[in-house]
């Protein structure tokens, strides 16, 4: 049985990164329409008569976000009965499965009825979500805490709310890059880091997907030095903690490298490789996030039973 679980979590992480991906093609290529306004059939067929490459990118999205709803739930029912001891097995079991579901149900409702960007460029949040909570549940499910002393990890009050805030904002920017992508903003500043490197200044003249854009970006920038300041932090007050400097410099590479991705975007006029990796990246650099804030909740919850342990010991 265990062994089965261990290999629904990892098809079922695996399996929610294509999701991920393939909802960003969708956008990308424009194929959010490729099967008409049918829903789950495409064209009203079971097995649609006219093929076009649109088509062929909407409905393999369909299917893979169905296989992998279908592994996700058999993992949630099954973690939740094997692993349900665990304090955080049941809460991730359960936002693994509705945020996807919710995802879903977003996409199904803009192809029967439509919906505006600013409702679309929710999707790809919800699916991050969804990722975290499945990469999560599959580390508990490997025991990974079993690879250190997570007792001897103690992390302050003020770098878990930094990194609890941190995730937010991450979401925050996701929803502005989706949004970004889903009015077709992408290559409204043809130049970077600003819309016009010839005039950087020239705000008077930028229309409203302009605005989109250099808010977008002026967002990331921001998350970039917060990222290199805690990251100095990290560095600095826990030398001795191999996991939170190791995962310190892997979220740093992969911020670096979001914002390495994002100007090239822009330099080779929308690249779909570049662009499907920058939804990628930002993915990684999320879980990364919610690992953190897994080993902040249990830092937290340690602390709190210690203090209890010891004011019982001294009545």
């Amino acid at each position: 049985m265990l062994k089965l679980i261990k290999t629904l979590a990892v098809l079922s992480t695996l399996g929610m990164l294509f999701v991920l991906i393939g909802g960003a093609l969708v956008t990308k290529t424009e194929s959010g329409m490729g099967c008409g306004d049918s829903w789950p059939l495409c064209h009203g067929q079971l097995i649609p008569s006219e093929i076009t490459f649109e088509l062929i990118i909407e409905l393999s999205h369909r299917l893979v976000s169905g296989g992998v709803g279908f592994l996700v739930l058999l993992l949630s029912i099954l973690s939740w009965r094997k692993f349900g001891h665990i304090r955080e097995t049941k809460l991730l079991a359960f936002l693994s499965t509705f945020f996807l579901v919710l995802q879903g149900l977003i996409g199904a409702a803009a192809v029967k009825w439509g919906q505006s960007d600013f409702v679309l460029a929710m999707h790809f949040g919800i699916s991050l979500i969804s990722f975290a909570a499945i990469l999560l549940l599959t580390l508990i499910i490997f025991e990974i805490d079993r690879k250190f002393d997570a007792k001897s990890l103690y992390i302050a009050i003020g770098m878990r709310k930094q990194m609890y805030a941190m995730a937010i904002y991450t979401l925050a920017i996701t929803y502005t890059g989706a949004l970004v992508r889903h009015i077709n903003a992408s290559l409204v500043c043809g130049s970077w880091p600003f819309c016009n490197n010839s005039t950087p200044l020239g705000l008077a003249n930028f229309n409203l997907h302009q605005w989109i854009q250099m808010g977008h970006r002026l967002a990331a920038g921001i998350l970039v030095v917060w990222v290199i300041i805690l990251f100095r932090k990290v560095m600095k007050e826990y030398k001795t903690s191999k996991v939170m400097r190791s995962g310190w410099i892997v979220a740093l590479a992969l911020i670096l490298f979001q914002v390495f991705l994002g100007a090239m975007i822009i330099v080779t006029k929308l690249n779909l490789m570049i662009a499907l990796l920058h939804a990628l990246i930002v993915a990684c650099f999320f879980g990364i996030l919610s690992y953190f804030i897994l080993l902040s909740s249990r830092s937290s919850r340690y602390k709190k039973d210690a203090k209890n342990h010891h004011t019982e010991y001294v009545s």
